[in-house]
């Protein structure tokens, strides 16, 4: 079985444990193009990893190239199946694997990037899409709302079944989780670690980041760019600082070129007493202990990682009412789902700053209601997007057309 992503970092951070968890079961090998991490991959999962230069964006020479090793490397490997994600990656190896005559092409549907897309090139990437999906046999829309859009946008006529309850790869909720956090940090066993050891350490991070102990901490991960609702989230700021002296916002992400966020937004977060930005950041576990919600207001979404991983470790989150997004958060129950910026075309409808100043200043004024959702945050992820789950109901549908 062959796994393909566009570029060797989607191996990496999309399905890692994934792949060394299938090899007990199949011979897999993955392929993407080498940026630097294959290496790393190749060694943690235990598999061959062939390195076919892919690019994210469209390049017809590029494209009509990778094509033709594709198909090669198809015809020589043999596989059974072929199961792609990420969007060009994916479109490519179905095409290649058709042609190669591959019994099995699976695509699983992560995020539809003409979402957020208008005109031309909305009609460029929706193609993409349709053809992707046309010479799969097989389309497994990461979550239901992927599921909808499919559908109802009429990308494919074919029948669509969500793994478990969705997300390509799942959480790892041991790792995820105070507990571990604490005892990676102090050197401990998890069973060492005490409720005393988590509430010291979370008040050294924050005092390490310049926060208070009565201060209420909001905290962003991901890209920091326009797509993600930052401009909001710098408005809604700029309104709940002036009324509550106590509130911070915690970013942690790189400020990207692509769709960036405007000169003001960007001045804001790196000069403002009350934003601490800290880059990106290889283990972001200690952040969100340190926080005290997770304000997550993005445009557009597959099935977000960012919100599966605050709920693991213990925070409630306000989330936007999209893909992925709805699905993870239950509306008071574990957090808060404000209207979403855009409608079904793309088109910005909604301006989400009133929304969301409202709800951020709801969780400063109910803390008795945010430590109950903190407390089903967890036990909801736990539930329903445990790592070992999730693979398990992937390979019961690989048995499934082997069978």
């Amino acid at each position: 079985m062959i796994r393909v992503t566009t570029h060797d970092i989607s191996l990496d951070s999309f399905l890692e444990g994934q792949l060394r968890f299938l090899s007990r079961y199949y011979d897999v090998v993955g392929v993407a193009k080498d940026t630097g991490v294959m290496e790393r991959v190749r060694q943690r999962e235990g598999v061959r990893c062939i390195d076919v230069p892919m690019e994210r964006e469209i390049s017809l020479t590029k494209d009509i190239r990778a094509l033709g090793i594709l198909y090669r490397l198809f015809r020589k490997e043999k596989p059974w199946a072929v199961h792609a994600n990420t969007p060009k990656g994916s479109l490519l190896a179905m095409v290649a694997a058709w042609a190669a005559r591959v019994p099995h092409r699976i695509y699983t549907v992560t995020g539809l990037r003409y979402q957020g897309a208008r005109g031309l090139f909305r009609l460029i990437l929706k193609t993409m899409e349709r053809t992707t999906c046309l010479f799969a046999t097989n389309v497994i829309p990461e979550g239901q709302g992927v599921l909808h859009t499919l559908q109802t946008d009429h990308i494919t006529r074919k029948p669509l079944k969500v793994i478990h309850f969705g997300n390509i790869n799942g959480k790892n909720t041991t790792h995820l989780s105070r507990r571990q956090t604490v005892a990676d940090n102090l050197q401990k066993s998890p069973e060492a670690v005490t409720n005393e050891d988590i509430a010291a350490y979370r008040m050294e991070v924050r005092r390490r980041l310049g926060f208070a102990d009565a201060d209420f901490v909001f905290v962003f991960v991901g890209r920091i760019v326009a797509d993600k609702g930052m401009t909001e989230l710098a408005q809604a700021m700029r309104t709940i600082s002036s009324r509550h002296p106590n509130a911070r916002l915690l970013l942690v992400g790189t400020m990207e070129k692509g769709d960036a966020i405007t000169d003001d937004v960007h001045d804001y977060f790196l000069s403002s007493k009350v934003v601490k930005y800290v880059g990106s950041q290889k283990d972001v576990r200690p952040y969100l202990i340190a926080a005290d919600t997770l304000a997550f207001p993005s445009y557009r979404e597959g099935f977000p990682n960012v919100p599966m991983e605050a709920g693991a470790m213990n925070l409630p989150c306000i989330v936007t009412d999209i893909n992925g997004s709805n699905e993870i958060i239950r509306d008071g129950l574990n957090g808060k789902i404000i209207e979403a910026p855009l409608d079904g075309h793309g088109r910005h409808v909604h301006d989400i700053t009133p929304a969301l100043t409202e709800t951020m200043e709801w969780f400063i004024l109910h803390p008795a209601e945010v430590s109950r959702m903190s407390r089903n945050a967890r036990r909801m992820i736990k539930e329903r997007y445990e790592q070992r789950d999730v693979w398990n109901g992937l390979l019961a549908f690989y048995n499934e057309l082997k069978d």
